[in-house]
């Protein structure tokens, strides 16, 4: 297995672990903030436990995305060494704002966490959240910056293949950076709402405390309305990088929905598979004229194929698969969401029937996995290249030997974090009464002053 393999496959398995942490990290935040709120509008005591039991949980998710955070880190220096010193003055800015931001959050969150019950007017815990959902969500625009100057680089000029006349904000704010913060924080709000909902939507399939229940009915009301807005939210984020991407990275769009011949009125193509050639695509779904319209707002849209872009410059073509499956299973939490809704609005039939919480629970799993297939078609849709136009991925890697153990000690390291976390995470809940926490919070049939 030659070195750019490794090299891929390495940093491939650390962001698809740490993904799972970061959006958990910037998402939860803003569900705890709404939690609280909720509960001190409404003098409930119920929202203030799921506010604080969440928080409770919260912190060992934090600890774990501290850990990969740093690999991914360390990875950029050990692995893509030429990839730093062109680079590296570029991104250093970003990425120590990220760590900043990462800092500021995690002090109010102490501070959150140990001032419960301490002021005399609740609001005033509350205001706490504020500084945690804007260090969290900005630790997710800073590194996002990084990535998207990646693939649209800007502040700079090439000089003797040096960057000069670096201008680090220019840089931060490329061209790409405003669509895919907004996609990627619209997202990981949107996942981390489904994953509670989900945990709700299995406590009162398998409920171990009869008295919990309206406890978990309250939750899953609550979760579900921030998944359906943040839904929304995505599939419009999703319609912006429609569009970007085909003003400025044409080769990706053309790549993740295989489309070979540059025409207006293009189909937009899910599922199906390629021909030996590569070149006709088989048993697939296409809705006419769809992605010209999403192109540009029009059907007459000219929307360019991969047989006018250079071969040496096609992105993977195996990324169709994760755009389909990005799509999917959004789209499966965004209708499942929906549905809850409008039987909850609208008819008679139990919002909270078996068949239903069932396809409650898989919205939060199936957004994760969205996330993963997001984030794989993003990565490998920026291939051949690890700075767009100017270095490629065989370009960066490390010529070191040992990759090979590299690999294999880092996924031993995934699986302990993985096991660790959610052996933690069941313990410290498994077993625990929503009620009798609120009971310790608040006092036996306390509601919140």
């Amino acid at each position: 297995m030659d070195d750019v393999l490794l090299g891929r496959i390495i940093t491939a398995s650390t962001l698809g672990f740490h993904i799972i942490f970061a959006t958990i990290g910037v998402g939860i935040p803003i569900v705890i903030m709404v939690m609280e709120f909720l509960g001190i509008k409404k003098k409930d005591s119920q929202y203030l436990t799921m506010a604080r039991r969440i928080a409770k949980g919260f912190t060992v998710t934090v600890a774990v995305g501290v850990v990969t955070g740093t690999i991914i880190g360390l990875q950029l220096s050990l692995i893509w060494p030429d990839f730093m010193r062109l680079g590296g003055q570029i991104i250093a800015l970003p990425l120590f704002m990220e760590t900043f931001a990462f800092f500021f959050e995690a002090i109010f969150l102490g501070i959150f966490l140990y001032t419960w019950g301490r002021f005399k007017n609740p609001w005033h815990h509350w205001l706490l959240n504020i500084p945690i959902v804007i260090g969290s969500t900005l630790s997710a625009v800073f590194i996002t910056s990084v990535n998207s100057f990646m693939n649209t680089p800007a502040g700079f000029e090439l000089s003797e293949e040096t960057f000069v006349n670096i201008d680090p904000v220019a840089a931060m704010l490329n061209p790409s950076v405003y669509v895919r913060v907004f996609h990627v924080v619209a997202t990981a709000y949107m996942t981390a709402a489904f994953i509670l909902a989900s945990i709700a939507a299995y406590k009162l399939i398998k409920n171990k405390f009869e008295k919990d229940r309206e406890y978990h009915k309250k939750a899953l009301k609550v979760t579900m309305s921030i998944g359906v807005i943040m839904s929304l939210l995505t599939i419009v984020a999703g319609d912006f990088s429609a569009k970007f991407l085909h003003n400025e990275q044409p080769e990706k769009l053309a790549a993740m929905e295989w489309h070979f011949e540059t025409e207006t009125h293009a189909d937009l193509v899910l599922f199906g598979i390629l021909d030996e050639e590569n070149q006709e695509v088989n048993y697939a779904l296409r809705i006419p004229w769809a992605l010209s319209f999403l192109s540009g707002n029009s059907f007459d849209t000219e929307v360019t194929g991969l047989n006018d872009i250079p071969e040496e410059e096609h992105p993977p073509l195996v990324i169709h698969y994760f755009f389909d499956l990005m799509v999917m299973f959004g789209m499966y939490a965004f209708g499942v969401s929906v549905i809850y809704f409008i039987v909850k609005k609208f008819t008679r039939f139990n919002e909270h029937h078996p068949a239903l919480l069932y396809a409650y629970f898989l919205t939060g799993p199936l957004s994760m996995m969205a996330i993963e297939a997001g984030w794989f078609l993003a990565e490998m849709g920026r291939q051949p290249w690890i700075i767009r136009g100017y270095m490629r991925v065989a370009e960066a890697v490390t010529n070191a030997e040992g990759l090979g153990m590299v690999l294999i000690a880092f996924i031993i390291l995934y699986i302990v974090l993985g096991f660790t976390c959610a052996y933690v995470l069941i313990k410290m809940f498994n077993n625990s009464s929503a009620e009798s926490s609120r009971a310790e919070y608040y006092g036996e049939g306390v509601d919140a002053k």
